[in-house]
């Protein structure tokens, strides 16, 4: 029986084009239900022994847990960094109509 958990799962990317064109295939892919794009997210990370802050737009992915390591190969197949971030978080309550719509367009 499929997991009917719905994740949220947290991306970055490194400009606006990156980001869309990613979204556009989660979701295009079904592999998301839906992708919220926000911009001008600032992050500070440690790579390569430096300190760095750099600009970068940051996804809020809504799928299931069924989805997600097809989800993950595909980020890991586009995404232009090196090291992408995805952490997926579950989602332990909502709007049940809405999570329900989630679980409906998530599915292959």
């Amino acid at each position: 029986m499929p997991d009917p958990t719905i994740l949220l799962c947290l991306c970055t990317c490194p400009d606006a084009a990156s980001a869309q064109r990613l979204a556009e295939t989660l979701v295009g892919e079904r592999l998301a239900a839906c992708v919220n794009r926000l911009p001008g997210v600032l992050s500070t990370y440690r790579w390569q022994d430096k300190v760095q802050t750099d600009g970068e737009e940051l996804l809020l992915i809504k799928t299931t847990a069924e989805r997600f390591e097809a989800l993950k190969a595909r980020v890991l197949a586009l995404h232009p960094y090196e090291l992408p971030e995805l952490i997926a978080l579950p989602v332990e309550r909502g709007h049940a109509t809405y999570l329900d719509w989630v679980r409906t367009h998530s599915i292959d």
